[in-house]
């Protein structure tokens, strides 16, 4: 046995690595804040996108308790929703999936964006095809882009020549994870490789700074954010009538960015159909 404390060493870690955000992203967390507050308030969306592990933080953002409407979670089941670890659906498949080139423009054309909408991408490591590719694509679309990602990680990679870059190349803004480039965080004595990733702490307080500050600049500009609360806080029928208001503003604002399809207009009834 010796004196070293794992755990203790995460949570060193672990406030050192909040330090670092706190103390080097103000600046780039207030421009996103305002980007999205004013994406909402014009009636904009703010589209998320993160795939493996980076799909978190977009589940984080909405919707949960302490969350509002406003905000479009992608999120891609094949490379997300790896029930087992070998095998079928398993994470050779999921991370493979990640790394195809040209499957982002796929997830990309079913969805119509406007002018005023803003795209976040989450990647640890900005190098995969698929969220490099979500953030060039919503650009190309005319959406201003987020990336939040591992910058340190990211440059200590090469990207893929069929990709053409790394996702902070895509990007109007870039918040950094502030993560070291092997993410895990404590070096064990006797053990050759690092332990405990950072990139989930690092996103879920990013998310959730964001959150607070977005709801503060809506509010004081008069767009009052309908946020999902317990009713332990609030009580049970104000906290259904904010839950139905956060899901029916939610369903209002998505339903404008499913692509419709010519053949996918309703049909008007009593009309034979020629074979």
């Amino acid at each position: 046995m010796t004196d070293f404390d794992g755990c203790r060493a995460w949570f060193d870690e672990a406030e050192a690595l909040l330090e670092r955000i706190v103390s080097s992203q103000a600046e780039v967390l207030e421009r996103t804040a305002a980007l999205c507050a004013d994406c909402i308030a014009a009636e904009g969306l703010v589209h998320l996108f993160g795939s493996g592990h980076s799909r978190m933080p977009v589940e984080e953002m909405f919707p949960r308790y302490g969350s509002f409407p406003g905000f479009h979670p992608i999120v891609e089941l094949s490379m997300s929703n790896h029930f087992d670890v070998v095998g079928t659906n398993g994470q050779r498949q999921a991370m493979f999936i990640e790394r195809t080139p040209g499957l982002a423009e796929v997830i990309l054309e079913n969805f119509s964006f406007e002018p005023q909408d803003v795209m976040v991408v989450f990647s640890a490591n900005g190098l995969n095809a698929v969220p490099v590719e979500m953030a060039r694509g919503a650009r190309r679309r005319g959406c201003k882009v987020v990336a939040v990602t591992g910058v340190q990680q990211s440059m200590a990679g090469e990207p893929d020549p069929a990709v053409g870059g790394r996702l902070l190349d895509e990007a109007d803004i870039v918040i950094d994870l502030c993560t070291h480039e092997a993410d895990a965080m404590v070096q064990i004595p006797g053990l050759e490789t690092p332990v405990g990733p950072g990139s989930t702490l690092a996103y879920v307080a990013i998310v959730n700074s964001l959150k607070v500050r977005i709801a503060q600049l809506l509010t004081e500009s008069g767009v009052t954010p309908p946020v999902i609360t317990r009713a332990s806080v609030v009580g049970a029928e104000r906290s259904r009538a904010l839950f139905d208001s956060a899901y029916r503003e939610h369903a209002r604002r998505v339903a404008r960015t499913i692509v419709r399809e010519p053949d996918d207009e309703p049909r008007q009834s009593g009309v034979k159909e020629e074979v």
